[in-house]
This record gives C-alpha cells, sequence and structure tokens, in this order.
C-alpha cells in the first residue's frame, strides 16, 4: 500500500520554540515553505484553521501558485460557510490547482473558540451539522441535476453546483475528531480518518472504532497519524534536542503566562494524548510524549526521536497497524521539512515498498 506524506504550511514562521516575528500572515514566509515541501516530495501540505488565523484556503489558492506537484490539505471548519458556497469553492480551487486539493473537516473541539466566529452549538449538535454538512457537499459535487435536502440546520432547495471537481470520483475528506459524537460522522463521510500521535495500543483501538462505524455504510476508510519527528545524525542527539525542545517549550510558556502543568483539555483528542503522555516521555518504542505533558496536548504535539533509521521503523510500526499517511511537521518547520524531504521520506518509501513486495516473492 502506497504511503501518503503531509508537511505543514504555517502563516508564518512560528511553533513551540519559535514566537512568532513579523506579519500574522508572512507571504514571503509562505511561499518559501511551500516551495521546500514540493521540492521535499511532500504529497500534499497542511494549511490550518483557526477562529483567529489567516483564511485557509485563500493560503492554499496562493501556495499552489507557487508549487507544481504538491498538493493542499485544507483545514475547513463546517459552519460557517454554506456548504454549497464551500463546494464550489473547493470544486472551483481544485480545477485552479490541477487536482491538488483536499479538505481536512475539523468540527471543533473548544466551546470557547468557537464563539469567537459566532458558534454557540454543543459539540454534539456541531457533529450533527457536520453530517448535513457533508452530506450537501458531496451532493453538490456530484449530482448532475438540482436537488433538495431538508434537515435539522440545513434546508436547501435546487441547489446544484455547476462546477464539479477535477479530481475523481470527489475531492478527498479528510476528517478529525475523537469522540463519541466524532466517529459515526467519520464512518459515514471520511475517506482519510486522521488521529494524533497516540500509542500503538491507542490507534489500534480507533481504527477499529472507525472501521466498525464505516462498514454500517458499507465503506472503508484509510488513516493518517500526526507526529512531530525529532532527528539527527546519532540517537543520543536526537533525544538531546527533544529535551532541549521541552525546555525551550516551557521557558516560552512561562513568558507567556501560560501553564505547563495539571492541564485539563475539553477535546477528547487532547485527553487521548495526555493519557499517553501519563505513561512517561517515552512511550512504545520511541513515541515522545514531552511537548503534549507541557502544553497540554494542544494539536499535534507527539513526535518520534531517534535518527533517520529508527523514526523510520517508527513509522512502520504504524503502517503496520493499518496507517497509510503521516502528517510530519517540525519544531524548526522550514529546517526540518527538508530534513525529512531528504533524509526520512525516501527512506520510508523505500522500506515501505520493500515490505509490500514481500508477499508477492514469496508467492512467485
Amino acid at each position: 500500500m502506497p504511503v501518503e506524506f503531509i508537511g505543514y504550511i504555517g502563516a508564518n514562521h512560528s511553533s513551540e520554540i519559535h514566537p512568532p516575528k513579523g506579519p500574522v500572515l508572512d507571504t514571503d514566509y509562505v511561499e518559501k515553505i511551500a516551495k521546500a515541501h514540493d521540492a521535499g516530495g511532500f504529497d500534499r501540505a497542511l494549511v490550518a484553521f483557526g477562529s483567529t488565523s489567516p483564511e485557509s484556503i485563500l493560503i492554499v489558492q496562493h501556495a499552489a501558485s507557487v508549487t507544481e506537484k504538491l498538493g493542499f490539505m485544507i483545514a475547513h471548519r463546517p459552519g460557517f460557510t454554506a456548504p454549497t458556497i464551500a463546494a464550489r469553492q473547493l470544486a472551483t480551487l481544485d480545477h485552479f490547482s490541477k487536482g491538488r486539493v483536499a479538505v481536512h473537516i475539523i468540527t471543533g473541539g473548544s466551546d470557547d473558540e468557537m464563539k469567537k466566529d459566532g458558534d454557540h452549538l454543543t459539540k454534539a449538535e456541531r457533529y450533527a451539522r457536520t453530517s448535513e454538512y457533508l452530506d450537501i457537499v458531496r451532493q453538490e459535487w456530484s449530482s448532475d441535476k438540482p436537488f433538495d435536502y431538508e434537515g435539522d440546520y440545513y434546508n436547501v432547495v435546487q441547489a446544484f453546483g455547476a462546477v464539479k471537481p477535477l479530481q475523481k470520483p470527489q475531492i478527498p475528506i479528510y476528517f478529525g475528531g475523537s469522540s463519541d459524537q466524532a466517529i459515526p460522522v467519520a464512518g459515514k463521510h471520511a475517506d482519510i480518518f486522521a488521529l494524533w500521535g497516540e500509542t500503538q495500543a491507542q490507534v489500534r483501538e480507533t481504527i477499529a472504532r472507525v472501521r466498525a462505524a464505516a462498514a454500517k455504510h458499507g465503506r472503508q476508510v484509510q488513516f493518517s497519524l500526526s507526529l512531530r519527528p525529532v532527528i539527527a545524525d546519532t540517537e543520543e542527539a536526537a533525544w538531546k534536542r527533544a529535551d532541549d525542545i521541552v525546555a525551550r517549550t516551557i521557558e516560552l510558556r512561562k513568558a507567556a503566562g501560560l501553564q505547563t502543568e495539571g492541564h485539563a483539555p475539553p477535546n477528547v483528542g487532547a485527553q487521548r494524548l495526555l493519557q499517553a503522555a501519563a505513561e512517561g516521555h517515552r512511550v512504545d518504542k520511541r513515541l515522545w510524549t514531552g511537548v503534549a505533558a507541557v502544553t497540554g496536548a494542544s494539536g499535534n504535539s507527539t513526535g518520534l526521536v531517534g535518527t533517520p533509521e529508527q523514526v523510520a521503523e517508527g513509522l512502520l510500526d504504524y503502517y503496520d497497524l493499518g496507517v497509510s499517511t503521516f502528517l510530519i511537521r517540525g519544531f524548526d518547520p522550514l529546517e526540518d521539512a527538508v530534513a525529512y524531504g531528504r533524509d526520512l521520506i525516501p527512506l520510508v518509501r523505500k522500506l515501505v515498498a520493500e515490505r509490500d513486495a514481500r508477499p508477492v516473492a514469496a508467492a512467485g
């Protein structure tokens, strides 16, 4: 099974160890990091969405214009744009980018953040709305005639998208969310279900839950895992770098008046990462939870630590569980993207190809 790599394009140069400098939207940086991913052999790059951040679709529109092969994973929050309009926006961009668009559906785990954009629904209501939203988006992409749709949150009459996605059958839909409300919606709609970097036992459990939910709709789902690899020439140097990243993260959070312990995040995904962190800073072979522990697992915050060969072996352990996509981004975003493209991605592709070829060779 081919393996896919997704990177990350931020609106400016920042991370847990790099406080933002310069403009909130640094167009030069966006161009530079997009080109680095394009040259580094990444299949896609994620552009995130937040209640105060620059708009993800527009960032991707520009990044696509300065790259040649790189695909994009557009984080998108249902409920703030009409689904009929969002479907046409994405389909239009799919044409301009020559079929390089995917959408990552983020329903939202924090009530406080959702209220910043005027959304006061409960989590259960948001996921119910997301399901209706994706019903309509998919029909806009596929229906050859106007359609009606009446739900609890949307009521459209004679809706029709004249522009269809360039990709066939449709634009890929990634989906995030680990709560009991999220899994049934993922089973119905997700093409690729995105997990954060959990332990192997947690990943095995979630994959089973999502597969069972998808089977109820006669569907199959692929799986993506998000990690922050820390690589170096030696294992000792890699762990030293990981320790330095934790120390720098703590330093910057304290300077900003942010807590570094005692976190109680509202979303289930972060809670699961903190459960892994409670087992120690190093879990399984080399899953590293140091930054997750001090940040409250606010987003993609766990990683694999070691030499490129060791990290590649760690990724293959997840591949054996059914993960075929890896979203990898570094704490030094631009430099790490270059290093991943040079030292990690080609190695993992080679190892996966060798592993996939073994049964064929044995059968012959």
